[in-house]
């Protein structure tokens, strides 16, 4: 590989070559970036320190959070250095770096909201049995299981990109070193590798997208049959953060295979990497906040402002 490797650095174009454009996009990222940390952090601390907070469901919602940081985190850090120090490069090894982070943190992400889909079905279809179903070694197994699966359904296409010479050139037009625009500059054949990551992206994406949608599927059929309204408005009520989680991080990844009809290519594939990179992170906590103000361990006026 050292042979062959003639590129030691790569060059990220960014967001503008506008200043002042440069500036204010730091500021907007740099804000975004430390509401996420601060959001997921809070759901961290709040389900450690709060006893009726030990239940499955807060368990993978503060595995959740952890992701999140760590999925921003490969992105972020690398890019608001760069536009602060006004350079625009990151080296070889930093590159691959980050793009195995990024793909394995994204694909454990989508098994984690499968996992946390799974957990909310057995809540509502068996609620008696729920806790022996869902002890602590199956949910800490589930876990282990969603990052186990992210790393090594990644480690084949990355062992198979970072064997591959590039040798120029070295301009990336992006914010950060993606595995598309990546593998556009390898000097070799990547059909291959290209096969390989299309058929991990549709494993990833369709098959944890099925398994939220028949474990939907069978809650809201369980839901439809419970006699009362307020059993049905509670049992909907445990769902409906999940589900605009899942929504977000699933719509968002499909934009990256719809693209509008005449979009210049680069700069939607920008737009959607901020909304997957950026957004997404920073709204998961929020969402789920809201509902952590409403339980009734806090007190009774800042409930019923909420």
């Amino acid at each position: 590989m050292r042979n062959k490797t003639v590129v030691r650095e790569f060059i990220l174009l960014g967001f503008s070559d506008k200043c002042w454009l440069e500036i204010l996009i730091f500021l907007l990222l740099s804000t975004t970036y430390f509401l996420t940390i601060l959001g997921n952090t809070v759901i961290i601390l709040i389900t450690l320190v709060n006893n009726q907070l030990y239940t499955p469901m807060y368990f993978f919602l503060r595995h959740l959070a952890i992701v999140d940081i760590g999925f921003t985190s490969t992105v972020l850090p690398k890019a608001l250095t760069n536009m602060a120090n006004g350079q625009r490069t990151i080296s070889l090894p930093g590159c691959f770096t980050q793009v195995y982070l990024y793909l394995v943190v994204g694909t454990t992400e989508f098994a984690l909201l499968a996992v946390m889909s799974i957990d909310r079905y057995v809540a509502i279809r068996n609620p008696l049995h729920y806790s022996t179903i869902m002890n602590g070694r199956t949910c800490s197994l589930m876990v282990l299981c969603s990052w186990a699966g992210g790393f090594l359904l990644i480690m084949a296409p990355a062992i198979t990109l970072f064997q591959m010479p590039f040798c120029g050139p070295n301009a990336m037009d992006h914010f950060f070193c993606d595995i598309g625009p990546l593998i556009k500059l390898a000097c070799t054949d990547t059909s291959l590798l290209e096969l390989m990551v299309l058929l991990i992206a549709v494993f990833s994406l369709l098959g944890t997208l099925a398994i939220n949608i028949v474990s939907y599927i069978n809650i809201i059929s369980t839901i439809m049959r419970i006699p009362s309204t307020a059993g049905r408005q509670k049992a909907f009520s445990t769902c409906a953060s999940h589900s605009i989680v899942v929504s977000l991080g699933y719509g968002s990844c499909i934009f990256m295979y719809i693209k509008p009809k005449g979009a210049n290519e680069l700069i939607f594939n920008k737009g959607v990497a901020l909304l997957n990179t950026v957004v997404a992170p920073l709204l998961v906590p929020f969402i789920y906040l809201l509902r952590l103000f409403k339980l009734p361990w806090l007190p009774l006026k800042v409930s019923q402002e909420l």
